[in-house]
């Protein structure tokens, strides 16, 4: 190119940005406000009427860069995924041997406690208690002891893992729903049904997992009704009771689901679990109810109930609101079935 028509070409490009082809900042978002315009004031080329000059490209990112971004975006999703679902697969790997574990003590332990019991029918049919007898099942319950600490210990590690594999199940489902994994090619999600969300809540409220402390543990804080302690901040995607407006101006509590919290502020960002009617609304710390995580045993935990005549919140059956309720009675054992989470 010849070197007398470069100012003719760089006053055309002027003009251009002063009819409104100008660039954006790197960060430009799909939605995002044009920002971040730099001018320089000392521009060799100046056509009659026009601004200062922006440095940088010319154009916006076009449509292809930006698909090309999200394309990206979503690979690096998919791929997390990918590796969440490799970790997953050998967590479950270890849960089955632990399980084969389990069995397998539990069956080296029955045969000792079958050797109890025989001794306690022969101590029974001759009527006495020789040295003998006392010698010979102060070691059977030493076994039985040591068989039962051993098959708690398996379980405990296998209760790990499951926990484990919940959380990275959770992690996914979160992080594909923040960084919206669909390509602008597949069909829109279709809104869940009620009765689908009803079903899987009450799943949810099912394996709720039971606290099992070791002798001497109390029940941890959001175990059955043991409240959160002052300063706990409700993790992204745990659910909560969420007190909101209604349509009608009244308030209400609703099931929602944590987005993020603002320590600044002091503030929630919740989603309504009702795709129905969804909304995201920004609630103070105070009109928002970190739900249980654990179930509470009444055999061994019976202070983490709730007392009889007790006020609560309490869904409301299939829907997601909660409305206020006295406890008439609570469980007396753990249930897994229709109906009954222990203490929750």
């Amino acid at each position: 190119m010849k070197a007398h028509k470069l100012p003719k070409i760089a006053c055309l490009l002027a003009e251009l940005r002063e009819v409104g082809v100008y660039s954006i900042a790197s960060d430009f978002s799909e939605g995002s406000p044009l920002s971040g315009l730099s001018f320089s004031a000392s521009s060799s080329c100046r056509s009659r009427g026009s601004g200062p000059v922006p440095d940088g490209p010319i154009y916006p990112p076009s449509r292809a860069r930006q698909s090309r971004e999200r394309r990206n975006r979503i690979l690096l999703v998919r791929g997390n995924i990918m590796s969440a679902d490799t970790k997953i697969a050998e967590l479950l790997t270890e849960l089955h041997q632990l399980i084969k574990q389990t069995q397998e003590e539990r069956s080296r332990s029955e045969h000792n406690l079958l050797n109890i019991q025989k001794t306690h029918e022969r101590m029974q049919t001759e009527n006495k208690t020789s040295p003998y007898y006392r010698t010979k099942l102060r070691g059977l319950y030493t076994t039985a002891r040591a068989d039962a600490e051993a098959e708690c210990s398996i379980l405990r590690h296998a209760l790990d893992k499951i926990a484990e594999i919940k959380s990275l199940l959770e992690e996914r489902r979160i992080a594909a729903k923040m960084a919206g994994v669909n390509s602008d090619n597949d069909p829109p999600r279709k809104t869940m049904r009620r009765g689908v969300l009803m079903t899987l809540l009450q799943q949810s409220a099912m394996t709720l997992p039971l606290w099992i402390g070791k002798p001497g543990d109390s029940p941890p804080p959001l175990c059955g009704a043991m409240p959160a302690n002052s300063d706990y901040v409700a993790k992204q995607g745990d659910k909560v009771a969420a007190r909101v407006k209604a349509v009608d101006g009244d308030e209400q509590w609703i099931l929602a689901e944590v987005v993020s919290y603002s320590h600044s502020t002091n503030k929630y960002e919740v989603d309504d679990i009702d795709e129905e009617g969804k909304e995201r609304h920004t609630l103070s710390r105070r009109r928002i109810i970190p739900l249980p995580q654990w179930k509470a045993n009444p055999e061994t935990d019976p202070e983490a109930l709730f007392s009889k005549d007790q006020l609560v919140l309490a869904l409301y059956p299939q829907t997601t609101c909660f409305y206020r309720a006295l406890i008439h009675t609570h469980p007396h054992r753990v249930r897994q079935g229709k109906g009954e989470e222990g203490g929750s």
